[in-house]
This record gives C-alpha cells, structure tokens and sequence, in this order.
C-alpha cells in the first residue's frame, strides 16, 4: 500500500478556476493529508468573461485588449496557494495553448487554440509531466467534458491517451456531480434568499448516482475551496451561509457539496469507493 507521504495525484484542467470549481475540495483534502499534488491546465482562460460586478476589468476580456489571460493566470497562482498546492504546469509551456471558448465560437480558429492544436502534441506534452511527476493517480474530465466545453473534451482526450503511455498512473478518475446532491442543493437554495437565479433541477450538468464509484468527504476543506473560487474574481461570485454557493458571468447558482464525486475510468476498484487512492 502507498504512504501517504509517497502519494503522487495529478489533475488535469482546461483553464484556471476549473481546478477550484470541480475539484477544489478534493485538492485541498489530499494536499493537508501530505500528498504531492500537482495541477495541470491547458490554457490561461483568455475567452472568459468578466463579472459584471467588476466592470473596470472589462476591457481585458479577448473582445478588448485580450489581456484577460495574463490576468487569469495570477487568479489562479492564488487559488493554488489557497489550496495548499505548490506544484502547477501549464501544458506546453505557459500560453502554448490557447482558449478554443465554447463550441461554435471564433476562437477556435486562432492558430494556438487548444482544440485546433495536434492531440498527439499536447498528449506528449502531458506524458512528459507524468513522466516528470509520476502521479499513481490522475483525475480529469468526462469524454462530454462535465458539460461539453471543447477544452474540456480535449483535455479528457489527451489525459487519456497519456495515461496509458505512463508507467506510474494506477488509476484515472472522472470529476463529476451527483445527481442527488445537485437536487438537494438547489432545493437548499431555495428555501433561503439567493442573490442569483436557482436553476431548475436539470439544469446543471450532472451524473446519475448510480454510475459514480467514488465519494470523498469534503466537508473539512469546503473553506479551503470557497477561498480558492474567491481568488476568481473575474469568473465568479462566492456567496457564504449555511448554504454556500458561487455563479458564474452567467449569474445562476450552483450549491456547493460537502462530498466530491468520481467515476473511475482505469484501474482497480478495490479500495476506491472513498479514497482516489484506496487499496493502491
């Protein structure tokens, strides 16, 4: 079995605040428990928008200066640090990959967009961080990306195919969000006063309880996450209480769990129902 002072877990992310918003909790857990905890992301967020509650940011946004990305990527050094990680890479280098925006978007003609990109390049890229890092656990996105971002799909795509080239990987696991937990927490939200709209129960993406083989109890470090989404000004809002949740630019709430949910994609289940590295 792995000590914990040996454990090696890896997370691959599209763009800053990814890493907050998903699996932020998680990160934080597995950092204070002693584990060497690296993030991964593929682009510096450059075709984000700004919160309209910051409109003297706006002219950073691509449409604008585009300066948002060098902007982005000190949001999220704050966030790492919130989260007790000190190891972080930008796949390729930093600025080699660009943000595609969502599907159908313009964006993904510019010549560093990482969806436009060669798969087979960004995948040898991110083998030679597991090659540098050797995670024996690695966490990403769903083949639908969480909830079909272009990046997002890529970004499944190349962890993939590089985890297969990795000696160390044990395990991959998919981040995603209970269905039952999505349900009660917007049911919790409105019962109380919400500053933003509560969507509808289907709405928000997520994944039938009974496809998820792996829950973590991340009560403890939900602070540790609200401060890391906080360091995201320009992406979100974070709103305290005994409810807590954030929103996007698009301004709809989404509640935040006190368990972090996974479908494991490669490797032995034993061990793993609620540890990424349980039984390893």
């Amino acid at each position: 079995m792995i000590s914990p002072v040996s454990r090696r877990l890896l997370f691959v992310h599209a763009h800053p605040d990814d890493e907050s918003i998903t699996t932020g909790a998680s990160i934080a857990r597995y950092a204070a428990e002693g584990a060497e905890v690296t993030v991964v992301t593929c682009t510096l967020g450059e075709e984000g928008e700004v919160m309209a509650g910051l409109p003297e940011l706006a002219g950073l946004r691509a449409q604008a200066a585009d300066q948002l990305g060098g902007y982005r990527v000190a949001e999220l050094k704050a966030a790492c640090a919130a989260l007790g990680v000190a190891r972080h890479r930008f796949l390729g280098g930093i600025g080699r990959w660009r943000d595609s925006g969502m599907a159908g978007m313009p964006s993904a003609a510019h010549p560093r967009a990482f969806t436009g990109g060669s798969a087979e390049e960004q995948a040898a890229q991110l083998a030679a961080v597991f090659d540098e890092v050797r995670p024996q656990v690695v966490v990403t996105y769903d083949a639908f990306g969480g909830y079909g971002h272009p990046d997002h799909i890529r970004a499944h795509e190349i962890t993939m195919a590089a985890a297969v080239r990795a000696g160390s990987v044990a395990r991959v696991f998919h981040t995603v969000t209970a269905k039952s937990a999505v349900r009660a927490g917007l049911a919790a939200l409105r019962a109380g006063e919400p500053r933003y709209r509560v969507p509808d129960d289907d709405e928000l993406p997520s994944t039938p309880d009974e496809e998820i083989t792996t829950v973590l109890d991340v009560a403890a470090y939900v602070p540790a996450k609200l401060a890391a989404l906080r360091a995201h000004a320009t992406q979100l809002a974070v709103a305290d209480g005994d409810v807590p949740y954030f929103a996007l630019t698009n301004e709809i709430a989404q509640p935040i769990p006190a368990n972090d949910c996974f479908v494991l994609a490669h490797g032995p289940a034993e061990g793993a129902a609620d540890d990424l590295f349980g039984g390893l």
